[in-house]
C-alpha cells in the first residue's frame, strides 16, 4: 500500500476502520501529508497490532 492508494480513498476507508474499531477517532485517523508513518504508529500502540497486520487489515478494507 502507497500513500497515493492510501490518500486516494481515505474517508472511506476511515469509516470502514472506525466500524471494525470502535475505539477509533476521528484524531487517530488524521491523514496528513508526510506523517503517514505516524499515523500508522499510532493505530499500532492504539489498537495492539503489528506494521504487517495493520498493513493486512488497511489491505482487506
Amino acid at each position: 500500500m502507497n500513500t497515493t492508494e492510501l490518500k486516494g480513498n481515505w474517508e472511506e476507508q476511515k469509516g470502514k476502520l472506525k466500524v471494525k474499531f470502535a475505539t477509533l477517532t476521528d484524531d487517530d485517523l488524521l491523514f496528513a501529508e508526510g506523517k503517514k508513518e505516524e499515523m500508522l504508529g499510532k493505530l499500532q500502540i492504539k489498537l495492539g497490532k503489528t506494521k504487517e497486520e495493520l498493513h493486512t487489515i488497511l489491505g482487506e478494507i
